[in-house]
C-alpha cells in the first residue's frame, strides 16, 4: 500500500512540475507577445492605418506642437501609413532606466527605413504579466510652402496655407504628398518621409504655375480687348487710336476708308512676381488698310502695312474670376 501511494504521489508531483513549467512557458509566451514591448508599437500602427489619430495619440503619449492639425486624424493619417510596407518589428533593445528600444524597418517606394520606439515598463498585470507604455515625447512638425497661394493638399486634404506656408504636426512613421490642382493655379506634387520625432524633415515647397485654362482664359480676354479696340479704331476713323498699335503718316487718308485688323495675337506667359502674378509683355502684329494721298502729287494710293505692338496688363484673380487690365501707355 504505501508502494501505491509513493506513485500516486510521484504522479502527484510530476503533474505539478509539469503545470508549473507550463505556467512559467505560459507567462513568457505572454510577456513576448501581447504583453511585450513591440505589442505597443503594433497597436499604434493599428491606429494610424484606421485613422484614429485619437487612439494613436494616447498610445504615443506625445504632444501637439503648435501648428495644424489636419494630418493627425482620418483619411490625411490613413494615408500617412498607408505608403510604408514590409514591416518588421524587432526584439526590444534594452536601455537604462527601465526602458527599451524597439526597432521597426519598413519600406516606403522601395527604399528601406528604419525608426525606433523608446518604451518603458509601467508596471505589471496579475503578478506576472508586464506592462509598456511609449516614452512621453513630442510629435515633429513638416513645414510646407506654397507659391503665391492661399490653400493646397497635403496627403489628399485640403489644408489653408496662410500667406503661403503653414506647418503641420504629424505622425511618424509616415509619408507626406503636397500638391496643388486648382483652375488656374497648379504644382506638381512633392513628398516628404517622417521616419522620427528627433530628424526634421526637410520642408514641402511647391512651385505653384499658372495653369492652361487661366493662360487661355487670359488670351481670351487680350484678343477681346485688341478685336474690340480694332473695331473702335475703324469706327473713329483714327490711324493713332487709343489703342497698342498705331501708324504714323504724312500723307493724307480718305475718311471712311481706314480699316485695322489684328494678324498676330500675342502669345500669353504668366510668372510669379513679388507676391503676385504678372502677365509677361504681350507682342503681337496689326494691320492698317485705307486709301491715302500723296502729299506732293496728289495721287491716291492704297496704304496696307502691318506694325508690331506691344503692351503690358494687370492681372487679377480672384477664386474663379479673373480680370485683365490692359496697361497703355502713349
Amino acid at each position: 500500500m504505501s508502494q501505491a501511494l509513493v506513485r500516486m504521489a510521484a504522479g502527484w508531483l510530476l503533474g505539478l512540475m509539469l503545470a508549473v513549467a507550463a505556467g512559467v512557458v505560459a507567462v513568457n509566451l505572454v510577456n513576448n507577445t501581447v504583453a511585450s514591448p513591440q505589442q505597443p508599437v503594433r497597436e499604434y500602427l493599428d491606429a494610424m492605418h484606421d485613422g484614429d489619430g485619437g487612439k494613436a495619440l494616447g498610445l504615443l503619449r506625445a504632444a501637439v506642437p503648435p501648428g495644424s492639425a489636419a494630418m493627425l486624424d482620418g483619411t490625411a493619417l490613413q494615408t500617412a501609413a498607408s505608403r510604408f510596407a514590409n514591416v518588421k518589428i524587432g526584439e526590444a533593445e534594452e536601455r537604462s532606466g527601465n526602458q527599451v528600444m524597439v526597432p521597426m524597418e519598413y519600406t516606403i517606394d522601395g527604399s528601406r527605413l528604419r525608426t525606433e520606439f523608446t518604451l518603458e515598463k509601467t508596471g505589471t498585470e496579475w503578478l506576472f504579466f508586464n506592462t509598456w507604455a511609449f516614452v512621453p515625447s513630442r510629435l515633429p512638425t513638416l513645414d510646407v510652402n506654397v507659391v503665391n497661394a492661399s490653400e493646397a493638399t497635403l496627403n489628399g486634404v485640403p489644408v489653408n496655407m496662410p500667406n503661403g506656408r503653414n506647418s503641420f504636426a504629424v505622425f511618424y512613421p509616415g509619408e507626406y504628398e503636397a500638391s496643388l490642382n486648382g483652375q488656374y493655379f497648379s504644382a506638381p506634387a512633392t513628398r516628404a518621409t517622417v521616419t522620427s520625432r528627433d530628424v526634421p524633415a526637410a520642408p514641402l515647397n511647391l512651385l505653384t504655375q499658372a495653369t492652361k485654362d487661366l493662360r487661355e482664359d487670359v488670351g481670351a480676354k487680350v484678343k477681346e480687348f485688341l478685336d474690340a479696340c480694332a473695331a473702335e479704331a475703324v469706327k473713329q476713323q483714327k490711324l493713332q487710336p487709343d489703342c497698342p498699335f498705331y501708324y504714323a503718316s504724312n500723307n493724307r487718308v480718305q475718311d471712311g476708308t481706314i480699316k485695322w485688323t489684328v494678324t498676330e495675337y500675342p502669345e500669353v506667359s504668366i510668372e510669379p512676381f513679388d507676391g503676385r502674378w504678372v502677365v509677361s509683355p504681350l507682342d503681337g502684329k496689326a494691320k492698317v488698310a485705307a486709301l491715302q494721298q500723296n502729299s506732293f502729287t496728289g495721287a491716291w494710293f492704297p496704304l496696307d502695312e502691318e506694325v508690331d505692338f506691344s503692351f503690358t496688363t494687370r492681372l487679377d484673380v480672384t477664386g474663379d474670376t479673373i480680370k485683365v487690365t490692359p496697361l497703355l501707355s502713349y
